[in-house]
Parts: structure tokens; C-alpha cells; sequence
């Protein structure tokens, strides 16, 4: 088995800047390292190389390359844990907007085309309510996990669950005032959604839903931000009826409010501000 061969996965999906150069074999090995960057990062390059099967030296490789094109690049220390013992400080390797946009979204101009003709033929309120309908496996799934979990916890939960599929979501408190953010440094229907803000807006509403407190997006990569941003109001300063019940929801505009899934999504003309 040469160094870059790992341990078998389904087959990856080449971004589309990736260079000409090099085997086939080479240039799939450095997709995937890619992928897993965009999908987990930032990671270190012992992380990389445990998750792949790969040695050190077919890690630094394909770092060295993909970081020469300006696909990733290279993060502080998250906190004084990171060094290893009198060494350096390990690097954490993260996803450029280069490399996020090289990658190839196969289905989205479909969708895309899908989506506009449902809002040419029935409406926007049908493209709402068929973002709901698609969120609602998703956060049927999520109910069970999220609800035993402690309210203290429910945010972090929620990050692990949708860390299992994919979006790379994480948990923090929040920087300024009571509550907490939900971050997500990867979005699935990115493209989708920059056409489409009513698929943030149905996830953003689950959200709301799952942790049975208001909710507010602050920042999405589909409207050009680096992650989502999800801003979870503190559930001490909610009434206990409302943070406890699954109908919590958040306005467009992230006033805490009653909202149920039916109700029909606030335009930007008519909110003033964009809805992701």
C-alpha cells in the first residue's frame, strides 16, 4: 500500500480547482483532504492523517499543496492545550472562500432551476413551504437527542448533531450578553440558499423550535459570510412556559416571538434587512 492510499470510502468529489497535475490516485487523496478540512476544520495534519490513513509525510504533502493554491490556510492555536509539551504549537489547517467555492456542488444549479420554477408556478409561499418540509426530517431526528438532553446542554447536542451530518457546528457562549451561538462552518445548499433565503429561514425556525427558545441568525455563508451564526437567547430570561414548549420560535428580523412552521416568511422588502 503506498502512503497515499487510506482506508476505503466512498468515492470523492473532485473540487473543481483542484490542479491537473499529478496520478489520478494523487489528486482524489487531495480532494478528500480538502473535503475533510472543509468539513471538520480546522483540523491538524495528525487528525488528517488518522482520519485518511495516511503518514505524516503524505499528510504535509498534500497540505503543502493545497495550501500553496490558497485552498486552506493555516489558524492559530484554539487554546494553551494545542502545544505538545516543550514542541511547537500544532497547526490547524481551515477552509479558504477559495477553497469552499472550488468544490462542486453537482445538484445545485438543478435545485436551483427546481426552486424557481416551483416560485414562477405557485408562489414563494410554496418555496417556503417546501424548505420546511425538508427541514422537517432534520429536526424530527434531532427532537429526541436534543430534548434528553439537559437545557444547559441543548445547544452543544444540537451542534454535535449536525456535526454528525456534515455542517461542522459548534457550541460557544456567546460574546457579548446572555445566550449562546450556534456556528456552523459548513452549509450543504450554500448556493441554494444565496438564491433562496427560505431555506435558512426554515432551518433557522427549527432551531428555535429544538432548543425551545428564541433564536437570531446573525451571519450565513450563503449570504457571503465565512459560517452560519446562530445567536440561542439565554432560556433564563424566557418564560418557562415558552422555553420548555417545541412552538418557541424567532421572527425574520430575530425578535422572539410565537410562530408556527405555517406561517408565511417576511420578505426582505418588507423586513428592510436580509432574512438569512
Amino acid at each position: 500500500m503506498s502512503e497515499d492510499q487510506a482506508t476505503p470510502e466512498s468515492a470523492p468529489v473532485r473540487p473543481s480547482g483542484m490542479p491537473p497535475s499529478g496520478s489520478h490516485t494523487e489528486r482524489d487523496t487531495r480532494a478528500r483532504v480538502a473535503r475533510l478540512i472543509l468539513e471538520h476544520g480546522p483540523v491538524t495534519a495528525s487528525t488528517l492523517g488518522e482520519r485518511m490513513g495516511l503518514t505524516p509525510a503524505a499528510v504535509r504533502r498534500h497540505l503543502d499543496a493545497l495550501l500553496a493554491e490558497g485552498m486552506i490556510e493555516i489558524r492559530k492555536a484554539r487554546t494553551p492545550q494545542t502545544r505538545r509539551g516543550r514542541g511547537r504549537p500544532a497547526k490547524w489547517f481551515a477552509i479558504t472562500d477559495a477553497g469552499r467555492s472550488a468544490f462542486v456542488h453537482a445538484y445545485d444549479d438543478l435545485a436551483s432551476s427546481a426552486l424557481r420554477f416551483l416560485a414562477e408556478t405557485a408562489g414563494d409561499h410554496a418555496v417556503a413551504e417546501f424548505a420546511r418540509r425538508q427541514i422537517a426530517d432534520l429536526e424530527r431526528r434531532y427532537r429526541p437527542v436534543v430534548q434528553d438532553a439537559p437545557p444547559q446542554q441543548r445547544v452543544r447536542t444540537l451542534a454535535e448533531a449536525l456535526s454528525g451530518d456534515g455542517y461542522a457546528a459548534a457550541a460557544a457562549k456567546a460574546p457579548q450578553g446572555a445566550g449562546e451561538q450556534l456556528c456552523q462552518h459548513h452549509c450543504p445548499v450554500a448556493h441554494v440558499a444565496a438564491e433562496f433565503p427560505q431555506l435558512c429561514e426554515a432551518e433557522t425556525e427549527a432551531f428555535s423550535r429544538l432548543l425551545g427558545t428564541p433564536v437570531q441568525r446573525l451571519a450565513t455563508i450563503a449570504h457571503g459570510d465565512g459560517i452560519c451564526t446562530t445567536h440561542v437567547s439565554s432560556r433564563s430570561l424566557c418564560g418557562t412556559e415558552q422555553a420548555d414548549g417545541p412552538g418557541a420560535s424567532v421572527t425574520p428580523g430575530g425578535d422572539a416571538g410565537e410562530r408556527s412552521p405555517e406561517q408565511t416568511l417576511t420578505s426582505d422588502e418588507e423586513s428592510g434587512r436580509t432574512s438569512l
